[in-house]
């Protein structure tokens, strides 16, 4: 059988359900030579993971996934091969949680407003690392019996759009990238065809940011079909970008997607992986380079 890789994986150390280590033994279990941690905002659960992947023989690789705005919804950034110590995208991604913490009070203190008794002591109780986000607040409605799951939360009170949203203030895509790159990570434009925009802006983005370094797009993606998939490769090919996968695996809060196979049929062979491997390079200030941003 062909060694096969996830390349986008997701921890309780951002919103995932499963610790850094027991994601790491499903993807031995599930026969994975090599599994990518890109929680988001976070590098928090990458030791924990890199230490089970010394005990179960799984290639790990550390990553991060970084959300950037747009005028079309969130658009996010996946680096991988971040190495261990990367202060300056330490700080950056501490900002970006502190800018989410913020909104996370605002979006509490909005349910409360309208009779919905959640705290944000709640919400802290359904996170297990140091990202918390709109899918611990989803996961607190459920347990104090607002809604019946997290997807009817997002749909009906937090997601964007819905009453109780309340927006963030995060990077641009620039920004975002240079975060990624300037530590010499290998850089992604994660699941791009679930970005809701026309397909000459999609261009245009994919196009100013293989300028500035993008190195990939995620073609294989668990919300990605077929055409979806052969749009991206197009893309990639049309701009000279490398391809990328991954299943986006979340544990049992997306309870159809697993770690390795997506929804069943998602396959990353590991000469994937080792053609990213290849793009990887020196972080900008191993040369006394400042930042960019």
């Amino acid at each position: 059988m062909a060694l096969r890789v996830d390349l986008h994986t997701h921890s309780c150390a951002s919103d995932g359900t499963d610790s850094p280590g027991e994601l790491v033994r499903l993807a031995a279990a599930t026969g994975l030579a090599a599994v990518a941690l890109t929680d988001h905002d976070t590098l928090g659960g990458l030791d924990e993971a890199t230490e089970a992947g010394k005990h179960y023989g799984v290639e790990l690789i550390r990553g991060c996934e970084v959300a950037s705005d747009s005028p079309y919804g969130e658009v996010h950034i996946v680096g991988l091969w971040i190495p261990e110590k990367a202060p300056a995208l330490e700080a950056a991604l501490r900002e970006i949680r502190d800018g989410r913490a913020s909104r996370n009070e605002r979006m509490v203190q909005k349910l409360q407003e309208h009779g919905i008794g959640i705290s944000m002591d709640d919400v802290q109780r359904e996170a297990g690392g140091e990202t918390i986000a709109r899918p611990h607040i989803a996961r607190a409605l459920v347990a104090g019996g607002y809604v019946k799951n997290v997807q009817t939360a997002f749909a009906t009170l937090i997601g964007e759009g819905c009453p109780m949203y309340v927006g963030r203030e995060i990077p641009t895509p620039s920004r975002a990238l240079a975060m990624l790159r300037d530590e010499g990570a290998v850089t992604v434009l994660a699941h791009p065809m679930l970005i809701k925009a026309p397909p000459e802006w999609l261009d245009g983005l994919v196009r100013n940011l293989a300028a500035e370094g993008l190195n990939a797009l995620e073609a294989w993606h668990s919300e990605h079909d077929t055409a979806a998939t052969r749009t991206v490769v197009t893309l990639a090919d049309r701009h000279g970008l490398a391809l990328s996968g991954g299943s986006d695996y979340h544990g049992w809060v997306k309870p159809t997607i697993k770690i390795g196979t997506g929804k069943g049929s998602l396959r990353i062979p590991y000469s994937v992986m080792e053609r990213l491997h290849a793009l990887r390079r020196e972080p900008a200030h191993a040369f006394g380079a400042s930042h960019s941003g």
